[in-house]
């Protein structure tokens, strides 16, 4: 299982060292997009190797009925943190998602008319809730 920690870590890494390079050297976006693309699709190649993983409940060697049961718990834990961190990552994805295409628009319509800024403000702080709806979801998961 740590096999599956360290390369995921490797790859958020590699994802940070390729986005700091990109700004500094000014690659084409063709370019990038390739390397993103691969880049997350070996993340979520991890992601579902170890819940296949832990699915199975790793290797053992033993078949004693303790044993199973508590490699059995072990992976409904595993499976419970997994699924906590994936409601709260993706809904932050989604979040800054939303959030970038209201902000944009927000600011172009304030440009235009300031009067509108509290109604601009309302659906840009829709926008956010879902990264919030994302973290009471996996509150809600980890206190199960």
């Amino acid at each position: 299982m740590e096999f599956f920690v360290v390369s995921a870590v490797a790859l958020c890494l590699s994802m940070v060292g390729l986005g700091v390079r990109c700004i500094k050297k000014g690659i084409n976006g063709g370019n990038v997009r390739k390397i993103l693309r691969l880049h997350a699709s070996t993340l979520f190649g991890l992601v579902a190797a170890a819940v296949m993983f832990i699915l199975l409940g790793g290797v053992t060697a033993s078949a004693s009925p303790a044993e199973t049961a508590a490699a059995a718990s072990a992976s409904s834990e595993g499976l419970r943190y997994i699924a906590a961190a994936l409601s709260t990552g993706l809904a932050g994805i989604g979040a800054g998602i939303a959030v970038s295409a209201t902000g944009s628009a927000a600011l172009g319509a304030l440009s235009e008319d300031p009067k509108i800024l509290g109604k601009a403000l309302v659906f840009v702080g829709l926008a956010e809730g879902i990264a919030i709806y994302g973290l009471i979801i996996s509150i809600m998961i980890l206190n199960a």
